[in-house]
Formats: structure tokens, sequence, C-alpha cells
């Protein structure tokens, strides 16, 4: 199997070397033929001001006459005196529904692994008390356990 992907490896790299002779030799003609290439250079187009050379040979564009700064200044004003429409904003809908929700946002993954750690600690604690003895019946530990669970999601809540 090493021997098939050693040849075809090599195989490839003639391939490249020619390839890349080719280019190199399609450059070198290129380079050759720069007289030639000069002359199918499109003419250029004057756009903004007449050439002073009067050799050069080009398209010179008509500029178009500039509006009047007087009219576009009418018209702003015009549009300044036009009563503005708030009413059609409803602002309420632009309003967050809750000021700190970016807050709760950047801190649930944190609280999440505080939630998991919290979990596993108050596991670990009812199995002391009850290898302590000190809690005889296991379904009051977990009552107990469930309720402050409850606690700690009423608090996120709030």
């Amino acid at each position: 199997i090493m021997d098939n992907n050693v040849g075809r490896l090599t195989e490839e790299s003639l391939k490249r070397k020619e390839r890349l002779q080719k280019l190199r030799e399609q450059a070198q003609n290129k380079g050759g033929d720069a007289p030639e290439s000069t002359e199918n250079l499109p003419k250029p187009i004057f756009r903004s001001y007449k050439p002073q050379n009067e050799n050069t040979t080009g398209e010179i564009l008509v500029q178009e006459p500039t509006g009047s700064i007087e009219t576009a200044v009418e018209d702003q004003l015009s549009l300044l005196q036009q009563p503005m429409v708030i009413d059609e904003i409803d602002i309420t809908n632009l309003a967050p529904r809750k000021p700190d929700w970016d807050l709760k946002r950047d801190a649930s993954k944190k609280l999440e692994r505080l939630e998991r750690r919290t979990q596993k600690a108050i596991a670990e604690l009812i199995r002391e008390r009850l290898k302590l003895n000190q809690i005889e019946d296991i379904s009051q530990a977990v009552n107990v356990a469930t309720a402050h669970a409850g606690e700690s999601v009423q608090e996120d809540y709030d």
C-alpha cells in the first residue's frame, strides 16, 4: 500500500513540474511580446478634465451642469417645515421586557455550573447525615433536599 502512495505522489509531483514549466514558458513569451500589447490598450476617457496635450487621444465627456445649491437648501427647509409623524412608533415594542435581561443571559452559564455543584454538595451532605444516623428516614432527607432546591430555583426567578 505504501508503494502505491509513493508512486502516486511522484506522478503528481512530475505533473506539477510540467505545469510550472509550461507557465514559465508562457510568461517568457508574453514578456517578449510587450510592444504588441501596448498597441491594444484601451483609449482613456477624460471625465473631469480636458487634457492639455493635443496628442493624447481619448474620449472627452461633456460635463453635466451642476445643480443650484439654493434649490437643494430650499427643498431641505420645506421638508423640515412639514410635521413629523411619531404616533406610528409603538414604544412598548422597542423597550426590553426586563432591564437586566442581558445580565441574566451572560450569567446563566455560570449559574448552571453552580447549580450542578450545589446539587452535588446537597447529595453529599445527605449521605454524610445518613451515615451519622442523624436522619432516620430517607424520605425526610429527600424532602429536605427538594425543598432547598425549590428555594434556590425560586430565588433565580426573583
